[in-house]
């Protein structure tokens, strides 16, 4: 099953709720996604810690649906 981009947007914005999320789909099929996620929350951490962060608000759906999510992760400036 995908996960389609309301879905991914709704459960990083629950984990983040100060954050500016966007989702694109890539692709034309619904596995290949681009998100642009801006957010306080990642004040401080490296840029792995962040997207651990992602992953875990994905709440591991992340394997059974994308063959690829392309994270973009950064502070408000």
């Amino acid at each position: 099953m995908v996960m389609a981009g309301p879905t991914i947007e709704a459960l990083i914005r629950e984990a983040f709720p100060d954050a500016d999320v966007v989702v694109t789909e890539l692709g034309g099929t619904g596995r290949y996604c681009g998100t642009r996620i801006v957010s306080q929350a990642f004040a401080g951490k490296s840029r792995i810690e962040q997207h651990r962060m992602i992953y875990e608000a994905l709440k591991g759906k992340i394997t059974d649906t994308f063959q690829a999510l392309v994270l973009e992760t950064t502070v408000p400036k």
